[in-house]
Formats: structure tokens, sequence, C-alpha cells
């Protein structure tokens, strides 16, 4: 059974918290057979002061494309359930980032995914998380802030 995470940011005195069930669809999408393809999708949740509580996350939908290396996100379909999220929560639910799988053990960013997740950081003025599921339930957890991106966990 996996438990919450609760991460210290390294920007300030603010946590991260990411709910149990965010987790599981980190697990189900995990790229367990050589012809499993990327998955992911947007992280949902609410900005408490300097917290970030990781509530929800999307699902690959079938306007995404992946392939076993790489994921590309259909940025409409999954705005579109995050617009409901947050109407539902009279906006107080929010975009709080991205999530994907790579097809190795211990996960990592790359190029792609940085420049990325920075054109996400500039356009959004705020701290945005990102995550990426590994093979064997590792994870590599990211925040970015500005045009900095920093490494707040890499977890097994």
């Amino acid at each position: 059974m996996l438990t919450p995470l609760v991460l210290r940011r390294p920007d300030d005195d603010g946590f991260v918290l990411v709910e149990e069930r965010v987790l599981q669809v980190f697990a189900r999408h995990r790229q367990l057979f050589s012809s499993a393809p990327e998955s992911g999708g947007i992280l949902l949740g609410y900005r408490r002061c300097s917290h970030l509580h990781v509530t929800e996350a999307t699902t690959p939908l079938d306007s995404d494309e992946s392939s076993r290396i790489c994921f590309f996100r259909s940025a409409a379909q999954h705005q579109k359930a995050a617009l409901a999220r947050w109407r539902e929560s009279s906006g107080t639910m929010d975009y709080l980032g991205e999530w994907h799988t790579h097809p190795e053990h211990s996960p990592s960013p790359s190029t792609i995914d940085t420049h990325g997740w920075q054109r996400i950081c500039n356009t959004r003025k705020m701290p945005m998380l990102f995550v990426i599921a590994g093979t064997q339930h590792r994870l590599w957890i990211g925040l970015g802030i500005t045009t900095e991106l920093r490494s707040i966990a890499e977890l097994a």
C-alpha cells in the first residue's frame, strides 16, 4: 500500500503533499513491458500559502500521442478536465504541474522535459511541480520556479 508523500520545498519553508491516489495513478501507468508506451497527464490540487497539495492526476487520453520513449499531452483535453475541477471547487483547485513515465529504473528528466517545463514555469510565474515515474516505483520529483528547476526528491 502506498502512503502519501510529504516533501519539503527547497526554496522556502513550504511543503509538497502528494496524495495516495495520485501515487496510484503513477504506479498503474509504469512502463513494465518493452511494448508499454510512456504515459502522462497533469497534476491538480491546491496552493495553500507556500504549500502544494496534489490531490489528482489526469490519466492518458485518446487524444494524447505516445511511444516507448515519448509522450505528447493533448493540451486541450487535459485543460478541459482542469477547468471542470476548477469550476467544481469554486476556483480553488489549480493546475500544479505535469507528470509522465520513463522506461527506466531510476528516471531523470531529459532535455526535452526540462525545456518544456521551463516554458510552463515562465508562463505560469508560480511554483510548478513535475514528476517522472520510473519502472520500479521510483519517482523523480522536481519543483520549477521561474527559470530554475530543482530536484526535490528521487524516491524508491
